[in-house]
């Protein structure tokens, strides 16, 4: 009953876009001071390989950026930089919403997995109910012209209309 609240209702598409929006700006901000500041990620993946914490919870993850996120630091500051920025702009004009919110999320664990707590729950949280709402959740943005575009041209009606 709430998933079909929240996938179909008009009420909560409003809400839903002003958690969008919100969560959006949040990404956006982030993204805006690393893109145009002097953003370098070598310094934070330094102190992940540094964190004992991480190398005891997560050794995975721990050996993934120590050998592979860390020789790469600039490739990922690149991506890091302009992956919160495109999030954000995704969110906030309501363009492949759903697809924002996965990227979003992604980021969100990778930085909890990495020791960082800050505000990454709260995004975690609402980006919970963004995914679970889907189309809806775009509903009051682009996604009510895009995704019917792209079902359209790009499936070639191949996949089921909601």
């Amino acid at each position: 009953m709430f998933m079909n609240f929240l996938r179909n209702n008009i009420y909560a598409a409003g809400a839903l876009t002003l958690l969008r929006i919100y969560l959006g700006w949040s990404w956006l901000t982030a993204g805006w001071g690393k893109v145009t500041g002097d953003f370098n990620a070598a310094g934070y993946l330094t102190g992940v390989v540094n964190n004992e914490t991480v190398m005891n919870t997560y050794p995975t993850y721990h050996a993934f950026i120590e050998n592979f996120a860390l020789p790469n630091a600039g490739v990922f500051s690149f991506m890091v930089a302009w992956g919160e920025l495109l999030v954000g702009l995704g969110l906030i004009v309501g363009v492949l919403t759903t697809a924002a919110a996965f990227f979003g999320i992604m980021m969100n664990f990778a930085f909890m997995f990495a020791g960082t707590v800050s505000t990454n729950p709260w995004m975690v949280l609402i980006t919970i109910f963004i995914l679970a709402a889907g189309y809806n959740a775009g509903k009051f943005g682009g996604d009510r012209w895009v995704i019917p575009y792209i079902r359209h041209t790009v499936f070639k009606g191949r996949l089921a209309t909601e």
